[in-house]
């Protein structure tokens, strides 16, 4: 910028800047004891978090997503697709999407809404979709379909046995190309294994994926099994960059080595994220952000982050 008589200056600040402030701790304490007079600023801890909040909502440019897949049932995989869906729910600008692929009545409505409520709703699931698919032409038609946990938007799985193993490859490209016109994000909670036959149309469809597993020596071999698989057939590229998810949900005793079972993973995955034991997640009921632990939550917000990660 010049002055009048053509001589340039530096651009002049007339704000100061607000510094931030600190959200928990001493330094926490001090700035709600004092009004906001004294503001020792954030804590390491504080500033850490803000990084994973502004990693989990930064803006994207298209559609990605995300495949949360195990080889055994009842380690996480479905309470991993919840929690990291409302913690993208919570700081991304945009709705971020779930989809129940599961062949075996997948429970991802059930365990986002509760059981109770999941009853009251409408019964619409992925059959629904599949079905009318050729007549839905807009959000507010796609939405119809759908169930909403607060802002994360969910498509239920079948529950209907005899329905529930009926999703195709390419019903399952159908919805997922749907889907993409209208949500950034996107989740696909899947069944256990990856043989059967819908996966082959959710692993070409993937940004990246998600490997579920607990500390059980056979989930683990399970996890490692399930990576090498993936690299032997035409998916090394997700396999590399998986993010390698275990879930310390049955407190195995302490005859497991822990840290070897998480450095072995390591090893075969881009990062592994570890989830504790807690109650609020291994009931099997209702997640909400508001029941589970701290460190919970925190393992949440680093599994969304390493996703969105994955996406730029």
């Amino acid at each position: 910028m010049d002055t009048p008589y053509g001589t340039p200056v530096a651009e002049t600040q007339f704000v100061r800047p607000d510094r931030p402030r600190p959200a928990s701790g001493f330094r926490g304490a001090i700035y709600s004891a004092t009004g906001g007079l004294v503001n020792l600023g954030p804590s390491a801890k504080d500033q850490d978090e803000a990084e994973l909040e502004r990693r989990i909502a930064r803006p994207l440019s298209g559609s990605f997503n995300t495949a949360i897949l195990s080889l055994k049932g009842g380690i996480g995989k479905t309470s991993t697709t919840v929690g990291v869906g409302m913690i993208l729910a919570e700081y991304r600008g945009d709705h971020p999407c779930a989809i129940d692929a599961n062949p075996d009545s997948g429970d991802l409505a059930e365990r986002a809404l509760g059981e109770m409520l999941y009853q009251k709703v409408k019964p619409r699931t992925v059959t629904d979709i599949v079905r009318d698919i050729g007549q839905i032409k807009s959000l507010t038609q796609l939405t119809d379909y759908m169930h909403h946990a607060n802002r994360l938007h969910l498509i239920a799985g079948e529950q209907d046995p005899a329905l529930s193993d009926a999703l195709t490859p390419g019903e399952y490209l159908q919805i997922k190309q749907l889907v993409s016109l209208y949500y950034s994000v996107t989740l696909t909670d899947c069944g256990t294994g990856v043989s059967h036959p819908a996966m082959a149309g959710v692993l070409p469809q993937a940004t990246n994926l998600v490997i579920a597993s607990g500390y059980a020596v056979s989930g683990a071999k399970r996890a490692r099994n399930t990576l090498q698989w993936l690299a032997a057939h035409g998916y090394e590229g997700l396999a590399r960059n998986a993010i390698v998810v275990v879930t310390d949900k049955d407190q195995v005793s302490s005859r497991v080595n822990k840290r070897a079972i998480e450095e072995h993973l390591a090893g075969y995955c881009r990062q592994l994220i570890t989830v504790p034991h807690d109650r609020g997640v291994a009931d099997g009921d209702r997640i909400s952000l508001d029941k589970i632990s701290a460190a919970t939550r925190r393992a949440y917000k680093e599994i969304a982050a390493a996703i969105v990660d994955g996406y730029v």
